[in-house]
């Protein structure tokens, strides 16, 4: 792994600790401070971030920093509350995870999304198919969509966000029968 590819997945990591932090916080309305840590936690593991020994340090200096940053607050009784500050932050961070830049070089591999969402669900599913297409995925069948580059970490997050995590089956795909296609619709010759 590269600098840049080892920069680049600090600050993926700063910023998916600071919206588990801000999340937490969200989904509460308050949260005590004792309680902020295992929930943040908990959160991260859901976004495929692997815990190390300093865990529990990382997320205190990252609660710290948004306190100070103005994006929590402490009410009277020592709970953390999020600031409209913090509400908009965590709007930005949302949108942020759902840019994917294109690296440099494609790895010749397909990455292949099948969802299965049931009719009751008809609004999530359409909400699904919109992100699919804003994050830049080509519809390759009625519930099957191709994307070039990797995008595991945001289909985890989309999955953790819409609460669908046995709807969409993500596969990593060597090749694909007739890509010319594909391969025009992406630029990738």
């Amino acid at each position: 792994m590269g600098v840049l590819e080892r920069e680049s997945k600090k600050r993926m990591r700063r910023y998916q600790i600071q919206k588990a932090v801000l999340q937490s916080v969200a989904a509460v309305g308050v949260l005590s401070v004792a309680l902020l840590a295992p929930n943040a936690l908990q959160m991260l593991k859901m976004f495929g971030y692997t815990p190390h020994r300093r865990q529990k340090e990382v997320i205190n200096v990252s609660r710290a920093r948004l306190l100070e940053q103005g994006f929590l607050k402490r009410d009277e009784r020592g709970f953390l509350q999020l600031t409209p500050k913090g509400e908009t932050k965590l709007r930005t961070l949302e949108k942020y995870n759902y840019h994917l830049p294109h690296p440099k070089h494609w790895d010749k591999k397909w990455r292949v999304l099948i969802f299965d969402i049931p009719e009751k669900r008809k609004g999530l599913r359409d909400k699904v198919r919109l992100t699919l297409v804003f994050i830049g995925f080509k519809q390759l069948q009625k519930s099957v969509w191709v994307y070039p580059y990797d995008c595991e970490d945001l289909i985890t997050l989309l999955k953790a966000d819409f609460k669908i995590g046995r709807d969409i089956i993500y596969i990593i795909a060597d090749t694909i029968e007739n890509n010319a296609e594909l391969k025009k619709s992406f630029g990738l010759i």
